[in-house]
Formats: C-alpha cells, structure tokens, sequence
C-alpha cells in the first residue's frame, strides 16, 4: 500500500477529483497549504503598493491506494493538474505500512 501526495493549483482541484473517480478512488484527503519552489514567489499590486509573496496557496492530496494503482493514480493526477505553466506542484509516493478502518478494526488494502 501506498500514499500518493499531490501538491496542485486549488483551481485545479475539481478536475484531479473528477479524474480520480472515473478510475475507482473514493476517498481522499485536502489540506490546504501554502509553499514555494522554483516560483520563487511572485510580486502583486495592492492599493497602488507593490509587494512580495513568498509562499503561493497550493491544496495537498493524500490518496491511499494499492500497489497496483500507484501509475494510474499518478498518472491520472499529473495530466488532470496539468497547465504547462511553472508551479503546477509535485507528486511523492510514500510507503505505508498498515493501516486500519477504526469503526470495524479491518487493515490492510481491505480498508481502501
């Protein structure tokens, strides 16, 4: 079993969703986060003041799912996140060891 991270634009968000249920994932978690890589930040215009923001919004992913759908998830969320532009975020693969459904006590892949 794995995790899968995505760190996406928030305004894609309803289209990695989409993607995720037409291949089977049912659940997910969101968190909201802001960050910065190669971006570097970026400058806007307030009341005729200019500054600086470091840290741009991003929405974080965590998808639980079996070994054998790490490539479609990926995959699917790569081309559904995708604008071709500079800060499009990142996916991570995480290893999980067990996990378990607390309201039955089930574990393994069964929870998924």
């Amino acid at each position: 079993m794995k995790r899968v991270e995505a760190y996406i634009k928030p305004f894609k968000l309803s289209d990695v969703q989409e993607a995720l249920l037409k291949v089977g994932i049912q659940g997910m978690t969101l968190t909201e986060v802001k960050g910065f890589g190669r971006q570097k930040g970026h400058t806007e215009l307030y009341r005729g003041a200019e500054y600086h923001i470091d840290f741009i919004p991003k929405v974080k992913l965590e998808i639980a799912v079996p070994d054998q759908m790490v490539e479609k998830v990926v995959k699917v969320v790569m081309e559904a996140a995708r604008t071709g532009k500079i800060g499009d975020g990142k996916i991570m693969v995480i290893p999980v060891e067990q996990a378990w459904r607390i309201r039955t006590g089930e574990s393994g892949e069964d929870i998924l």
